[in-house]
């Protein structure tokens, strides 16, 4: 006999459900043994913020920028590409700005902030945007050598790219933050150097300046926080760059962690971070306090917490608001105050 119409809909909603939690399961099995779902969760969430920021920097993007795009680092690397930007009446070598984006380390891309590029290139600098390899299609500590070598490339072309390398400024924001604070750490420290293993590219005194915005310093209070410590930073993210989730066991999260490695060497500093970033409290203004005590000198740019507007992660590229402009000033302040 055939099945009535009630029990064909309630046979066709259990089997609906079946398939859901049979998906569902494998999903999280898949969390479980594997960083990806993890990854590509936080690079759709972030796709959208990037895609509005980048639309919102193109208003203030200005023109007579020359772009020299596509231009490939690192020999047999798809990943290792930059792009640079000067001002069309310049001809001659500028102070340099050399860019690292953040994402968390999983995310990103060199082109999220072409207009801020851009906008900076029009204070008088050449800047450029350099790409890196993301986890886990390659694993810490794959982009610090790709970024060393960046710096290499830059010097040797510095003719063709309108580069003054004697007048460099690495900079970077969120994870791109922690990259540069620590290529700036392997340049200044011959011990950290020989600890990671890498023949630093560049010569201290060509480090004019670093630019530390909204950044990551010191990982170990964070791993202690629980699975989410951070806009864009958790421990799946931090899974898919490092390759590992023995974190405790891990000594790239004390290599990462350039609150403990920087000397009185490091370059002076531009730090910033918004009053209600998770991050500002536990890693901005800890290491704007190390390389103070150090005798670096650092301009910090920090808010109260009861400011108004409320100023997240990333608020610096918010060049509609009043603080994201005053950001941009005293970044654009402190570069100039730096070239020799």
């Amino acid at each position: 006999m055939r099945a009535s119409s009630p029990d064909r809909r309630r046979r066709r909603i259990v089997g609906i459900a079946a398939v859901f939690v049979v998906i569902l399961l494998s999903g999280v099995t898949a969390a479980i043994v594997s960083p990806w779902p993890g990854v590509l969760l936080v690079r759709w969430m972030s796709a959208g913020g990037s895609e509005a920021t980048h639309a919102q920097l193109d208003r203030h993007a200005p023109s007579g920028i020359v772009s020299i795009l596509d231009q490939s680092y690192r020999d047999g690397d798809d990943d290792a590409q930059l792009d640079v930007y000067y001002p069309s009446e310049s001809t001659s070598a500028l102070p340099t700005v050399v860019w690292v984006h953040g994402g968390g380390w999983i995310s990103g891309s060199r082109t999220d902030a072409d207009g801020y590029y851009k906008l900076l290139a029009n204070q008088g600098f050449t800047v450029i945007s350099v790409d890196y390899s993301l986890g886990p299609d390659a694993y810490y500590p794959t982009a610090v050598n790709q970024l060393n070598d960046a710096y290499r490339f830059i010097v040797s072309n510095a003719d063709r790219l309108h580069v003054d390398s004697n007048n460099l400024f690495l900079a970077g924001d969120s994870a791109g933050a922690q990259l540069s604070s620590q290529l700036a750490t392997v340049m200044t420290s011959p011990d950290y150097a020989s600890e990671m293993g890498v023949e630093p590219a560049l010569r201290p005194e060509q480090i004019r300046g670093v630019v530390l915005d909204c950044g990551v310093f010191d990982l170990k209070p964070l791993l202690s926080q629980g699975k989410y410590f951070g806009w864009g930073v958790d421990k799946q993210s931090l899974w898919g760059y490092l390759g590992t989730r023995d974190f405790d066991g891990s000594t790239a999260v004390g290599q990462m962690s350039t609150l403990g490695h920087v000397t009185s060497d490091f370059p002076a500093t531009f730090i910033t971070g918004g009053n209600v970033d998770p991050l500002t409290a536990s890693q901005s203004k800890p290491m704007a306090e190390r390389l103070a005590d150090l005798g670096v000198e650092v301009d910090a740019l920090f808010y109260p917490e009861d400011h108004e507007p409320a100023l997240d992660h990333e608020y610096q590229f918010d060049l509609d608001t009043v603080d994201g402009m005053i950001a941009f000033d005293r970044t654009v302040a402190f570069l100039r105050s730096y070239v020799r």
